[in-house]
């Protein structure tokens, strides 16, 4: 991974958010060509899946497969929307977001808040918990007794936490408002109105497709959608020398430029995943529509290298479980015990 050393950034993190600014306006036009171009070939690609469903289990799966690239950009659509960067008028971002939202079996809402908390306090060691991924200091770790210490490990094992864990977020977890449900009748209301609308999707699929529609197209393209975007979200900021810090010295858009990586994707990929990958400049100025993100890299060079890493590079990332606040450095679990047998010998 490339990095740039701090006095190499030309100017502050804090003065990065007013250059970004004038990426922020959405074009409606592109917007909905956008939409148009991830939405069509997702549907169609379905009927296709269904129907051969009937005379190939592979050929339907192999459909199954390709249409999780469309729900996944459908996501990060989604995504856009609950920042506000899709369209400029909020009330259709947010339409479109829900809609959206019964496809990806995400309840608007409730994602655009915990999201919310995520953006908010992304970094923060004193802030944990709600729209991230559970990350431990080594301290923190060797002090949980050896119950928790393997629960832990089995959390961020990546079995779990790319193929267990994705499943079970998107058809369990998601089901009811699970950080939220103190916070007011709305978040109920969109977990809830959600479910509706996905049970009365799936009632039509089976009725019209048959349980083979359901096992075979509706389960591996979202279970392979969710496992793919779980991965994007972890190596979003689940890499070596990613940023964390006590509330005391921790700054928004510090963590926002360090504690986010460019996961320089190649085009097609890029394509797929809606450039998410250049995650350190969309937690800078989040109401940048996802299509000029790229557009920033080329105007600004010296964003390019900040913490970029490329496909091969990020599955190096998988191993990496622990904060370690002496090296601020994420580490792994056998370099963690190392650095505590090192501690006891001294």
């Amino acid at each position: 991974m490339a990095i740039i050393p701090d006095h190499q950034v030309p100017i502050s993190a804090r003065e990065w958010v007013k250059i970004l600014a004038h990426y922020r306006e959405p074009n409606i036009i592109r917007s909905s060509f956008e939409l148009g171009v991830s939405f069509v070939p997702f549907i169609l690609l379905w009927i296709l899946a269904c129907w051969t469903v009937q005379f190939s289990y592979a050929l339907a799966f192999l459909f199954s497969a390709l249409n999780s690239g469309f729900l996944l950009r459908l996501f990060c659509i989604q995504h856009d929307c609950g920042h506000g960067s899709f369209f400029s008028n909020r009330y259709l971002s947010d339409w479109v977001g829900r809609i959206l939202g019964v496809i990806t079996l995400t309840p608007y809402d409730v994602w655009r808040r915990t999201h919310s908390i995520h953006h908010s306090h992304t970094g923060n060691l004193d802030h944990r918990g709600i729209g991230d991924i559970m990350t431990l200091t080594t301290a923190e770790y060797r002090h949980r007794n050896a119950f928790k210490q393997l629960l832990y490990r089995i959390y961020r094992h990546p079995l779990v936490m790319f193929g267990l864990g994705p499943g079970y977020q998107f058809f369990l977890e998601n089901r009811i408002p699970y950080s939220l449900m103190r916070k007011g009748k709305k978040y109920w209301v969109s977990a809830m109105g959600t479910n509706i609308a996905i049970l009365t999707a799936l009632t039509a699929i089976v009725y019209f497709g048959g349980l083979e529609a359901l096992l075979l197209v509706f389960f591996p393209t979202t279970i392979i959608a969710a496992s793919i975007g779980t991965w994007l979200f972890y190596i979003q900021h689940q890499f070596e020398v990613t940023h964390w810090e006590n509330k005391g010295n921790w700054k928004i858009h510090e963590a926002a430029l360090h504690g986010s990586s460019h996961f320089d994707l190649p085009p097609v990929l890029a394509w797929f995943t809606a450039s998410i990958g250049i995650h350190h400049v969309h937690h800078l100025y989040s109401r940048i529509p996802f299509y000029r993100l790229c557009q920033v890299l080329k105007d600004h060079e010296e964003l390019v290298d900040c913490n970029r890493m490329t496909l091969v590079e990020s599955f190096k990332c998988a191993k990496l479980s622990l904060w370690d606040e002496e090296s601020r450095t994420l580490v792994s679990f056998s370099e963690a015990r190392g650095m505590a047998n090192r501690l006891v010998g001294i």
